[in-house]
């Protein structure tokens, strides 16, 4: 038998108020599993000062009990640990008392006398949702975590949010779009507004963008007449997947998608590209009389019952603004794939319509990339309505269709005429955005689009010189639609796909998460007052004699680049071989 000494008999009597207190303080809005833990907390409280009892006859002065209850009662807000790299959210999750989440070691899992709790729930939510941070790591930071499908203001605090998108201060996905009455899982990190990327990462993430576009490329075109696709959002929306990928998934990514930088340099150099490109056309026109828009949004859509490792979410929100959107696939499939494609809608102004068709989301996903861009923007001299005609267009075979061409002389634009094609760069009304349009020669079309690659778009522009050019250049609407698993598997990401191989531990700490779907959706709309893109993807006017300056008569296919001259990045590419279909 132990005997305390009076000190600690008061230390004892004290603590046995406390709990009366606090249990009656949290009945009526706590959970049974965290009066349990609660209880426990307080319990390891009472065992150490019998210990200190026992040990010192002077423990030292003693609290007011009133003191001692208020702060525990506020610990969750003001002193809960919160480790940057090891705790997870799980929504809609029953955690178990004894068992460590799954990035923790068995080694670290708390122990009795811990003083933490090892579940938080909000006072008056759900008791079915809940945050699991992790007790064992002293070294975490203050966290701040809402669940607001709470209907209580006093939401717990943790160091992830589960966030009802719906509310006035909802989680802003990259390029400003908000994901209405969806969840999400994020970080309370804001977002790094002014990353300070050196010049060099910046030129060598154009690089490797570039090289993945061409690589894309290559696999898109057999299967597509006229075809457009954005190979600046599918990057960053694959990089940000990246951020939660291990061991050789890792190593697969990188490879397909050529990046080549470290991911401590990879997601600052994306946010400063991402936050650089949605600067563009400020203040200046769109083609459809408004203002110019260019949005790149990129959404990550997981299973609700999955937690996600606290550095995958500080990734990003840090570097992408960003965050989980949670969807219950288990139970309601075909609703959360509707929900993604209202979406993707939303940010693309109706333009993409039904990225994800009727069945391709299951009970067993568990994964959805998705990504969209939107571009309207006028030119920076634009084609006069009055002086489009109809007019004459070669296909590949010979045969001909007759579509309508514009038709304007331009008395300054980058132009020039290589060995086996002309090329012009046709400005924006942010002229650092240019429609780069190369025209094979006839019987060359073939030759110069495989010899296309990584560093022809700088190429072409470089050697280009400003000059007097006449332009006749047919309208166009191309729209693309595109499953990218089998074009990423062909260039050497596979094991992302193939259910436990995938390691995307970096996400949840587990190999349970493999991506089930990539699609990509692309649109572009070349007119006379300029360009609508979007992407989530008679007789003409004759000459009697030569014009001044270069003629570009692009009455047979051609290649086009629609590029941010600054960064690189190219926005959209594609080819036209019959301008006649979509």
């Amino acid at each position: 038998m132990v005997w305390l000494a009076p000190s600690a008999r008061r230390q004892v009597a004290l603590a046995w108020k406390l709990l009366i207190r606090c249990v009656s303080r949290l009945e009526a809005a706590m959970t049974c599993s965290i009066q349990l833990a609660f209880g426990r907390c307080v319990l390891s409280a009472l065992v150490s000062a019998a210990l200190a009892g026992c040990s010192s006859n002077n423990p030292g002065p003693v609290p007011d009990a009133g003191t001692v209850g208020d702060a525990h009662l506020t610990q969750d807000a003001t002193s809960v640990p919160d480790s940057p790299s090891d705790h997870s959210i799980a929504p809609d999750t029953i955690s178990s008392d004894t068992a460590p989440p799954p990035d923790i070691a068995p080694g670290d899992a708390p122990v009795a006398g811990d003083v933490a709790p090892d579940t938080v729930v909000p006072a008056d939510g759900p008791a079915d949702r809940m945050v699991e941070p992790d007790a064992a790591k002293p070294e975490a930071s203050v966290a701040d975590v809402r669940a607001t499908e709470a209907a209580s203001s006093e939401a717990s605090v943790a160091d992830v949010r589960a966030t009802d998108a719906a509310s006035s201060d909802a989680i802003v996905m990259p390029g400003d779009a908000s994901a209405p009455g969806i969840t999400t899982a994020s970080s309370s990190i804001p977002r790094v507004v002014d990353p300070q990327v050196p010049a060099a990462d910046s030129t060598t993430l154009a690089s490797d963008n570039a090289a993945f576009a061409f690589a894309a490329y290559k696999r898109l075109s057999p299967t597509n007449t006229n075809l457009v696709f954005s190979p600046a959002s599918i990057s960053i929306a694959l990089a940000m997947t990246y951020a939660g990928a291990a061991g050789n998934t890792a190593i697969e990514m990188a490879q397909a998608l050529h990046f080549s930088l470290p991911s401590a340099q990879l997601h600052p150099a994306f946010n400063a590209l991402d936050q650089a490109l949605a600067s563009r056309g400020q203040g200046k026109p769109g083609a459809d009389g408004g203002p110019m828009r260019l949005h790149i949004v990129n959404a990550v859509w997981a299973e609700r019952t999955y937690t996600f490792n606290m550095a995958f979410l500080d990734t990003l929100a840090a570097n992408y603004g960003a965050g989980l959107n949670l969807l219950d696939f288990i139970n309601a499939p075909d609703p959360s794939r509707l929900t993604i494609n209202t979406w993707v809608a939303d940010q693309t102004e109706n333009k993409i319509q039904d990225l994800l068709p009727a069945g391709s989301i299951g009970s067993t996903t568990k994964l959805v990339l998705t990504n969209a861009v939107y571009f309207n923007a006028a030119w920076k001299t634009q084609f006069d309505p009055n002086n489009t005609h109809d007019g004459s267009f070669t296909l590949l075979d010979g045969s001909h269709v007759t579509v309508k061409f514009m038709n304007a002389t331009f008395s300054s634009i980058p132009a020039m005429r290589g060995t086996n094609f002309l090329a012009a760069s046709l400005p924006y009304a942010d002229d650092r955005l240019s429609l780069v349009v190369v025209i094979p020669d006839a019987g060359q079309f073939s030759q110069v689009e495989a010899s296309l690659n990584a560093s022809t778009p700088g190429t072409l522009v470089a050697g280009m010189t400003s000059q007097l050019v006449s332009l006749y250049f047919p309208r166009f609407r191309v729209e693309t639609g595109a499953d990218l698993v089998n074009l990423l598997k062909a260039l050497g990401m596979t094991s992302a796909f193939i259910p436990g191989v995938a390691d995307f531990s970096g996400m949840d700490g587990t190999h349970d998460l493999s991506i089930s779907d990539v699609l990509h959706k692309a649109f572009i709309d070349v007119a006379e007052i300029g360009t609508e893109a979007a992407a989530a993807t008679g007789v003409g006017l004759v000459t009697t004699g030569m014009p001044e300056g270069l003629w570009v008569d692009a009455t047979r296919p051609f290649l086009y680049f629609l590029r941010d001259q600054p960064t690189g990045a190219i926005l959209f590419m594609g080819r036209v071989l019959d301008p006649s279909k979509n």
